[in-house]
């Protein structure tokens, strides 16, 4: 696994996406997304880094306090998880495609 292709990032860069999805969960849109491989890598790294960090977290019996830093870390890589998701465009559905080739406009 290559690790040296991951972005890193200081407080102070983490995009806006990301610091808006701490404060809450993103609204449900139905329909698939197209993830890239690049966002696909992204996301499977970023899955391995919130399992490793949540294992560590139980097996040590972290407490849900707010000044904890693994917790924190772990709220931030399920927020960029997040950012990275829903930055990948949403595929039209077979109807949608359909419509769309027919030239109807759309409910």
């Amino acid at each position: 696994m290559r690790m040296n292709s991951m972005a890193t990032f200081t407080s102070t860069e983490i995009p806006h996406s990301v610091h808006a999805g701490l404060a809450g969960p993103q609204p449900l849109v139905s329909g698939r997304r197209r993830i890239t491989p690049q966002a696909g890598h992204a996301l499977e790294i970023l899955g391995h880094a919130i399992e490793y960090l949540t294992d560590e977290f139980v097996q040590e019996g972290g407490s849900l306090s707010p000044g904890n830093g693994r917790l924190e870390a772990i709220q931030i890589l399920m927020a960029l998880n997040r950012a990275v998701y829903f930055e990948c465009p949403m595929e039209l559905s077979f109807g949608e495609r359909c419509r769309s080739l027919l030239g109807l406009k759309t409910a």
